[in-house]
């Protein structure tokens, strides 16, 4: 499937209290993840523009998601993910420097491996601001640091290349339309693809069975890595402890115990 067609109407998203570079990271992300389109990959929204306020953008009509657009999906993602990054942590082509997941910030560092890159940059930072902000105790912050502390010294890492994820593929972030799934809103880096698979099925997606499945096969997935899921959810977790509260607090230590 290709682009959304560039003769469609606009729609423009608009935050006038907007950071310096909030949209235009957002655009880098859109387009960067959109490079893979041409071969396959999964299909992303039109940027028509950006300002320092607003983004437009292709507008979209959501229609009913199907079996097909499901498994689309899964095929898609794993051709966006295979079109690879710099280094983990890489920013998309067009940004340098720190972004956004929703309106809290992340750095975005070049990393050589996975576990450091995921544990500093993406699981520390908000067990730090889920603590300051009353949302997570401190033992459950040790919890999450033990994990932490082995993402560090390599203890997940596997020989899977860089791939270029969408970074905040939770279901809202898919819009399906009569010509299949389209994804908004990234917070694109270079990571690890299950990454996003994981978010995906922490929020719940239409059709995740024909996603995951089109995305295990295409993709290469080895054997066992549905128990590696949690560790991947760490961060979408660890991201709404800090901003959402307790439950996703009492969620994340949870879920750090079966790693720690």
């Amino acid at each position: 499937m290709g682009a959304v067609p560039s003769d469609a109407p606009s729609h423009r998203k608009s935050w006038p209290a907007a950071p310096e570079g909030f949209f235009t990271v957002e655009a880098a992300g859109l387009r960067w993840l959109g490079e893979p389109q041409a071969h396959g990959g999964a299909r992303v929204v039109e940027v028509r523009g950006v300002g320092p306020g607003h983004i437009d953008l292709a507008r979209l009509h959501p229609a009913r998601p199907t079996e097909d657009a499901a498994e689309a999906l899964g095929r898609g993602l794993a051709v966006t993910h295979a079109a690879g990054a710099p280094a983990f942590g890489s920013p998309p082509a067009g940004w340098s420097g720190d972004a956004w997941i929703g309106r809290q910030t992340q750095s975005n560092d070049p990393t050589p491996t996975w576990g450091p890159f995921y544990a500093e940059q993406r699981v520390r930072p908000f067990v730090r601001r889920a603590l300051e902000r009353g949302h997570l105790d401190a033992a459950g912050a040790r919890t999450v640091d033990r994990v932490c502390d082995r993402l560090s010294s390599g203890d997940f890492d596997d020989d899977r290349l860089v791939a270029r994820i969408h970074g905040d593929l939770w279901s809202g972030n898919v819009v399906f339309t009569s010509d299949g799934a389209v994804l908004i809103d990234p917070a694109a880096h270079g990571g690890h693809g299950l990454t996003d698979v994981a978010m995906l099925a922490l929020f719940g997606c239409p059709g995740l069975g024909r996603v995951v499945a089109a995305y295990e096969e295409a993709a290469g997935l080895r054997p066992g890595w549905r128990e590696l899921v949690g560790l991947h959810q760490l961060h979408p977790l660890a991201v709404h402890a800090a901003s959402h509260g307790p439950a996703y607090a009492a969620q994340l230590v949870e879920t750090a115990r079966t790693f720690a």
